[in-house]
């Protein structure tokens, strides 16, 4: 299997990885800075696919673990520098004939060695920039990357081969270093064409400081997430009852905020808090603006749909709740991207004059 066909299955693989990864990255991004920056978001998922395919060309192709019982090759070798005599011994090179040159650097003995230094050459670069790692730290992890590497290949893929199907190579540790290490180097000349993640990073916290809708529908689904966690474990201890349910529900988004500031466990985390328009942490119109938001999209629309249900004549009531569905969607849907989509006040917010504010500095 060449390096090419490897990239591919690494390819076919990072959606998944990348679909794992968005969550923990958007909470911590909104944490940190309260926004999130498009170019730092690029480069993390560039870093993300290069550690994909890093990962990739080391452990793949799969033997059959039939074929691996039966391999007589070593397992280790700790000489160091020992592919500089392959090399010397093995290969068709000749310092004195320049027409050995050029056919040498196609043998493994060459190019196997290169491939080891320039696999950790991104990392090195990753850590610099983006970690804004100095150089002993460079050395330091991409020799623990490395060292992960190669007990990866000695354990047989964490014992699922019966042995190394791979040779652990302490010239790989060496040679990876040194890729890391040369990263660190190359990656000084791009920061000039490129701006500092110290600088992205400012910027996506002077923009954090104004809470966006993708903000607020981030800490709507992760207070809901959090809420069905705590609602599921208690029903599961206990038992499923729809008063106990409600009873949860209270104390999730109306008492608790009164605990944190005004701010329920997700907007906490994500640096918001509700004040009034005075930008005051105003408890008594907390609750107001809870209890609203309450009746307007979940106490009135059952109270009418209860109505509609009850009403004996099969074609009005049929009419009539055709009529209040549509107009149910219409108005979740243009609330959901009011909300979800623009950072402006709802009706609720107009009406007892809350808003959300961001608590980055």
């Amino acid at each position: 299997m060449g390096y090419i066909t490897i990239i591919k299955y690494a390819t076919l693989f990072f959606p998944l990885v990348a679909f794992l990864f968005t969550i923990p990255f958007i909470l911590i991004e909104y944490h940190k800075y309260g926004s999130i920056s498009i170019l730092k978001s690029i480069i993390t998922y560039l870093f993300v696919y290069y550690l994909i395919c890093a990962y990739f060309l080391v452990i793949l192709p799969l033997p059959k673990i039939s074929e691996v019982a039966l391999l007589t090759t070593p397992r280790v070798q700790l000489v160091p520098f020992d592919f500089v005599i392959d090399f010397i011994k093995y290969s068709s090179f000749n310092i004195i004939q320049i027409d050995t040159y050029l056919p040498a650097m196609r043998e493994s003995y060459f190019y196997v060695p290169v491939f080891n230094i320039i696999l950790t050459i991104p990392f090195g670069m990753f850590l610099q920039y983006y970690f804004n790692c100095n150089k002993k730290k460079v050395i330091i992890f991409s020799f623990l990357l490395s060292l992960f590497f190669e007990l990866t290949q000695l354990s047989g893929l964490y014992f699922i081969y019966p042995r190394g199907y791979r040779l652990c190579d302490i010239d790989d540790l060496i040679l990876n270093t040194f890729g890391g290490f040369l990263g660190y180097y190359l990656v000084i000349p791009l920061s000039y064409f490129i701006p500092k993640m110290e600088a992205v990073n400012q910027k996506a916290r002077q923009r954090g400081k104004v809470v966006s809708g993708f903000r607020r529908t981030t800490a709507y689904f992760l207070d809901l997430f959090i809420f069905l966690v705590i609602e599921l474990s208690v029903i599961a201890l206990f038992i499923d009852n729809i008063y106990l349910s409600i009873t949860i529900a209270i104390i999730y988004y109306f008492l608790v905020p009164l605990f944190l500031n005004t701010s329920t466990f997700a907007e906490k985390f994500l640096n918001i808090e509700v004040l009034d328009y005075n930008n005051q942490r105003n408890k008594s119109r907390l609750l107001w603006r809870k209890f609203l938001a309450l009746s307007i999209y979940i106490l009135i629309p059952c109270f009418f749909s209860y109505i509609i249900f009850n009403v004996r004549n099969d074609i009005i009531r049929e009419f009539v709740g055709f009529i209040f569905i549509v107009f149910l969607f219409l108005f979740y849907l243009l609330s959901s991207m009011k909300y979800f989509f623009t950072n402006k006040d709802m009706l609720y917010e107009k009406i007892t004059k809350t808003k959300l504010v961001s608590t980055i500095k």
